[in-house]
């Protein structure tokens, strides 16, 4: 298997990332192909579709082990489902799959041909393996199940950001962070409403607390370089 891209955006941690793909349309990424792949033949009539199938590594999730079950986050940590039956980075292979939109062919003086895409679930840096067109026509199922996952899909809290602290993030990036924090980034199993989390986006370190549903930011800052 052999990499040959790897993705560029605001996250530089995993903490924060939406958990699936899709589900924050507003966050941009950059594909950036490896030297060896930067030839712009190969991605000759990629312009003709809308959405991408990537395949990438879970390179911050690698274990000596595997185990049958695991604990979604989203079930409160507590239940234990078949590895098989989610889509957990601690797997037999860390190999992971995302769609998401195709929103620019760009070229790079630098870096050559590059993807901005939307809806990435991919952490900065990311190795990707494989990048493979979307199919409306046999990709897409409406009459499928979600099984336990469907319970939970529409879990969402409400987001409050002070203006004066929205002010230090980017204009083009707050919407992508609001979109971040309504998913709620909080594991399932942590629910203490003094508690105060944060994770890091933009180069700026978000620092939350929830309570009833409702997310309030308390504080943003620049991190050091």
């Amino acid at each position: 298997m052999r990499v040959i891209a790897r993705i560029r955006n605001d996250f530089p941690t995993k903490f924060g990332l939406p958990r699936q793909s899709g589900l924050v349309g507003e966050l941009r990424s950059t594909i950036v192909f490896e030297p060896e792949y930067r030839v712009p033949e190969a991605l000759r009539g990629l312009e003709g579709y809308s959405h991408l199938w990537l395949i990438w590594q879970f390179h911050q999730a690698e274990r000596e082990s595997w185990s049958p079950t695991v604990r979604p986050p989203r079930l409160g940590g507590n239940a234990r489902v078949g590895v098989f039956a989610t889509r957990s980075p601690f797997r037999p292979n860390p190999i992971g799959l995302s769609s998401v939109r195709l929103e620019e062919i760009r070229q790079d003086a630098r870096l050559g041909t590059v993807l901005i895409v939307s809806g990435a679930d991919l952490m900065d840096g990311t190795p990707i393996y494989d990048i493979k067109p979307y199919l409306p026509y046999a990709d897409c199922h409406p009459e499928a199940t979600g099984g336990f996952a469907h319970e939970v899909k529409d879990h969402a809290v409400g987001v409050v950001i002070p203006e004066a602290l929205l002010a230090k993030i980017p204009a083009d990036k707050r919407e992508a962070l609001r979109g971040v924090l309504a998913q709620d980034p909080r594991p399932g199993y942590q629910r203490d409403p003094e508690r105060t989390y944060g994770f890091t986006y933009a180069g700026m370190e978000v620092r939350f607390r929830v309570a009833e549903d409702v997310l309030t930011v308390t504080e943003i800052t620049q991190m050091e370089e």
